[in-house]
């Protein structure tokens, strides 16, 4: 059922409030996602939030969405435009804000088999760069993003808005390196980096399937250790001054080399 909640002292605004912050995600399990885009592709996913705040949309989206929820017994609640911000964190805030269960997918449940490309990220620091590398895994119809080591967090308000939805599109697996390894090793898969030191263009190889295609830390790269793990290291061609192309960049340059190849097969 539908309820209203109007004053900012609500045990309930103050609980969702702090899933702005990675101690109280983690401790909750639950993470904020806004705006009616990202609630609708979760829903047309089949993911409805655990509560619903909106404050009186008129939007079909939006209706359609509140509709959704109370259909399924879900927990929609009506407020008002400041509460939404002070929820948010944002002076405009979205029509809606949704509270969702986290999505990670444990190592060990992975089916490497369900797609020919996998995104494997390492100490990603830019939740603006995880949220496009989602996005691209959507696109080019990845099985999912293994965060190794100490990345950000993906369910950080931050990220969640860059991928634009594709959080609800993509499994995510968190992992350390050793972990990793170890489950890729134990059945069939490529692992592919890219690296300054390659001596290879990355359109000559033919690519095996499943592709892991490994992305490492913005600023560093990948370590010397992990690129010697890898069954492969490419390099893209710089024409210009840069040495390097931004890491999300640079994994959606390689995502669709990948593609690329399978759809020419």
């Amino acid at each position: 059922m539908a309820r209203e909640i109007t004053g900012f002292s609500n045990p309930l605004v103050k609980r969702v409030r702090s899933l702005r912050e990675k101690k109280f995600r983690k401790a909750e399990g639950l993470f904020l996602a806004e705006g009616l885009r990202i609630l609708t592709e979760a829903r047309e996913e089949g993911v409805l939030p655990e509560m619903l705040f909106h404050a009186g949309s008129s939007h079909p989206l939006a209706v359609e969405l509140i509709a959704a929820m109370e259909a399924a017994g879900g927990d929609v609640i009506e407020t008002t435009p400041d509460i939404l911000s002070k929820i948010s964190g944002k002076d405009n805030p979205q029509a809606v804000v949704g509270v969702y269960r986290d999505r990670l997918t444990p190592l060990e449940r992975l089916d490497r088999t369900k797609a020919d490309i996998w995104i494997v990220a390492q100490s990603l620091r830019d939740p603006g760069n995880l949220g496009t590398i989602l996005r691209t895994g959507d696109a080019v119809g990845a099985g999912g993003l293994i965060l190794v080591d100490d990345c950000v967090d993906p369910f950080s308000v931050e990220s969640v808005r860059a991928s634009m939805g594709a959080l609800f599109t993509q499994s995510i697996t968190l992992a350390r390196w050793d972990e990793f390894l170890a489950w890729l090793r134990q059945g069939p898969g490529q692992l592919i980096g890219t690296s300054l030191k390659a001596t290879q263009d990355y359109q000559e190889p033919r690519y095996e399937s499943p592709s892991f295609l490994l992305v490492g830390n913005e600023a560093q790269g990948l370590p010397e250790s992990y690129e010697a793990q890898c069954d492969l290291l490419v390099k893209m061609p710089m024409r210009g001054k840069a040495d390097s192309l931004n890491a999300a960049v640079a994994c959606a340059v390689m995502a669709y080399e990948l593609l690329n190849q399978r759809r020419r097969m």
